[in-house]
């Protein structure tokens, strides 16, 4: 064991982020007494493993009790520990609520991109899933022409913010395509996020561009969703 908790730690260290798929980040997430070991080596450094059961990877993140000593000296840390300005964190808010309010959705609903989820009595069965299946990309000229004008304008999103958000790993730009990246579901709390966008301003701005948000946090559709049992006897 003592070697795999050595590798992994390494590992997030120096990648930052890995697959949930990994052979070392899913015995961390089943194998108590390996995920005890891992947590102690990151303390140890003033990390925490950030995992999120509906993102597709596992992050490291500094420990809440390292924010101040770390970013306190730093004027930038008021609005962001990886400096972004706040015309690119709300680009990012934008972007995670295009992105990850409608593919909770779909996991806690068990439905895929292309599939409304109509006579599947056996969908809340379905394994979760992660990836494109459930995740769906938007387009980057639909996103700058919508967005472009609020955000410091068009160019300025196109060439320097996009680009910036998908070094960080928060996006992945694929031929036109914004896909979310590997820390886009992790870094940003759904919990936190969902309520205020979907019940605050943001949601009016968003589908008055054309990109109509869920009604309801993801969560709450899955508290009223019927059991197994009730399914069938509906059936």
């Amino acid at each position: 064991m003592e070697q795999d908790i050595k590798t992994l730690t390494a590992r997030l260290l120096a990648n930052r982020w890995l697959p949930r798929s990994d052979r070392l980040v899913r015995r961390a997430l089943v194998d108590e007494t390996f995920r005890v070991e891992l947590d102690h080596r990151l303390a140890a450094v003033g990390l925490q493993l950030q995992d999120n059961p509906y993102a597709g990877h596992v992050a490291t993140a500094l420990a809440p009790e390292m924010y101040e000593p770390v970013f306190g000296a730093k004027r930038e840390y008021a609005a962001s520990n990886i400096g972004l300005t706040r015309d690119e964190i709300a680009l990012l808010v934008v972007i995670w609520s295009l992105i990850i309010l409608p593919k909770r959705e779909r996991q806690v609903t068990r439905r895929e991109v292309n599939d409304d989820g109509q006579g599947d009595m056996f969908g809340a069965e379905k394994p979760m899933e992660h990836g494109d299946t459930v995740s769906a990309g938007i387009a980057e000229a639909s996103l700058i022409a919508d967005f472009g004008a609020l955000l410091g304008g068009r160019g300025r999103v196109r060439n320097f913010m996009l680009g910036k958000l998908a070094r960080l790993g928060f996006i992945e730009r694929r031929n036109g395509i914004l896909f979310e990246g590997p820390l886009l579901d992790v870094a940003l709390d759904y919990r936190m996020l969902a309520d205020r966008i979907i019940h605050g301003t943001l949601a009016e701005v968003i589908s008055r561009a054309g990109h109509p948000m869920p009604a309801t946090n993801a969560f709450e559709v899955a508290d009223v969703l019927p059991d197994t049992d009730d399914a069938e006897e509906e059936a």
